[in-house]
């Protein structure tokens, strides 16, 4: 064996004698095949550059604080450009920032449902409270649930995550005394998802007797009369 290195050769100059050569067996019409094996070893600088890759892809970095920057913007009013009148309180917003969260508020102050007023730039709201409007802001600003959101909220100005969300919530509360607000509260929102989980608490027997007996009952039938029949048909699988 033979080595190579720095342009220098180490091993053994072994040579065969031609008498001995002649008498092997692998020497055919005076020709032979000779078999090299060559090994060459790549630059050493590569495995030096995937160490290093290695150790730098170990800092730990922190998640995006992002919501934060942008919450801090909404507190301090900096740069607000339209003002949301509700209730005695009044709110001072961006609208580069809800145009681009919200369908709704995009036509409010761009399109045919402007309702501002051309010399204050103030939007009247009056069917919402304040602490709901600012709980609604508090999501289109951060994209965090607020503790303060209801789900119409999030449906009146096209906020579909924040109704989602919203749901989910609801849907840990459904119990006998609520189920019946809950799922008025569904239908009239369309809230497809809230309203299966209404129904399957429903399907037990025991629950829906309970529910049936309940004011509840009575609120539900006078204000969503289109699932009585739904109500009817699990009625009548009570009966034995």
């Amino acid at each position: 064996m033979t080595r190579f290195e720095n342009q220098t050769t180490s091993g053994y100059a072994y040579f065969t004698k031609r008498q001995e050569f002649e008498k092997l067996e692998h020497l055919k019409d005076g020709s032979f095949a000779v078999r090299c094996d060559i090994i060459v070893i790549g630059d050493i600088h590569v495995e030096e550059t995937v160490v290093v890759a290695t150790v730098l892809g170990s800092i730990a970095v922190p998640a995006s604080d992002l919501h934060q920057h942008l919450e801090d913007l909404l507190r301090a009013e900096k740069g607000a450009d339209v003002v949301f009148d509700v209730g005695s309180h009044t709110f001072a917003t961006h609208q580069c920032v809800l145009v681009v969260r919200s369908p709704v508020f995009r036509e409010e102050l761009f399109g045919s449902m402007k309702e501002s007023d051309a010399a204050t730039d103030v939007v009247r709201v009056d069917d919402m409270e304040e602490r709901a409007f600012n709980g609604l802001l508090h999501f289109v600003y951060t994209n965090m649930f607020p503790e303060t959101s209801k789900e119409e909220e999030g449906e009146e100005y096209g906020m579909e995550r924040l109704k989602l969300m919203c749901e989910d919530k609801l849907c840990k509360y459904i119990d006998v005394g609520t189920v019946a607000a809950i799922l008025t509260l569904a239908e009239q929102h369309h809230c497809q998802r809230l309203n299966k989980a209404c129904f399957e608490f429903l399907s037990s027997a025991a629950n829906l007797r309970a529910v049936v007996a309940s004011d509840g009952f009575k609120l539900l039938t006078s204000s969503c009369p289109s699932i009585m029949e739904e109500f009817i048909v699990m009625l009548g699988n009570l009966v034995p």
